[in-house]
C-alpha cells in the first residue's frame, strides 16, 4: 500500500464526519479504477463530479488474482492513474449476475458515456476481452461479473468532505 493512501486514510479518519467514525478500525483497500493512467483519471473524474457510484469486474479477474469480492461496508482508497490517492469510498451494494442480465440501472450508475445499457456492453465487452486474454481466457454472453455500488465519502483537499 503507497504513503499516498496511508496519508489518505489518516486524512480520513482525522476528518470528524459520521462515516469516518464508523471506519475507525476498519481495514481498507487502494486501487485505481480501470487499467493504466489514462482510464485511471477518467473513471475517477465521474466518481469525483457524482456520476460514478457503481462499477463491474469480470468474476474471473477477482479468481484469477485471488482477491476477496467486495462486501458491502468495505471502505476503498481510490487513487488517479499515476497512484496518487485521491478519495475514499464505502461499498454498499454488490450483485454477482451473468454479463447478459447486468441491468440497465447498473450501466446508469456507472456513469460513463451516454450512461446507456447498450454503451455499458460494448464498453465492457472490450474492456473484459482485453484484461481475459492476459490470461488466455474471452468474455460470454453468461461469465459472472461482480457489480459493485458505492458512496463517495472523503475527498482529498476537500474541506467540506465528510
Amino acid at each position: 500500500m503507497s504513503r499516498s493512501c496511508e496519508e489518505l486514510w489518516a486524512l480520513f479518519l482525522a476528518s470528524g464526519g459520521e462515516s469516518a467514525a464508523e471506519a475507525r478500525g476498519a481495514r481498507y483497500s487502494c486501487w485505481q479504477f480501470g487499467i493504466g493512467p489514462e482510464q485511471g483519471d477518467r473513471l475517477l473524474a465521474c466518481v469525483l463530479r457524482g456520476a460514478k457510484r457503481a462499477t463491474a469486474g469480470a468474476l474471473a479477474a477477482y479468481e484469477h488474482d485471488g482477491e476477496a469480492l467486495p462486501a458491502c461496508g468495505d471502505f476503498s482508497v481510490i487513487t488517479d492513474g499515476s497512484g496518487a490517492a485521491r478519495c475514499v469510498i464505502r461499498t454498499t451494494r454488490v450483485d454477482v449476475v451473468p454479463f447478459d442480465r447486468v441491468g440497465a440501472d447498473h450501466a446508469y450508475a456507472e456513469g460513463e458515456g451516454d450512461r446507456s445499457l447498450e454503451q455499458w456492453r460494448a464498453g465492457h465487452w472490450d474492456f473484459f476481452s482485453r484484461e481475459l486474454a492476459d490470461w488466455g481466457l474471452a468474455p460470454a454472453r453468461d461469465m459472472l461479473v461482480v457489480c459493485e455500488r458505492f458512496e463517495l465519502l472523503f475527498v482529498a483537499g476537500d474541506p467540506g468532505s465528510r
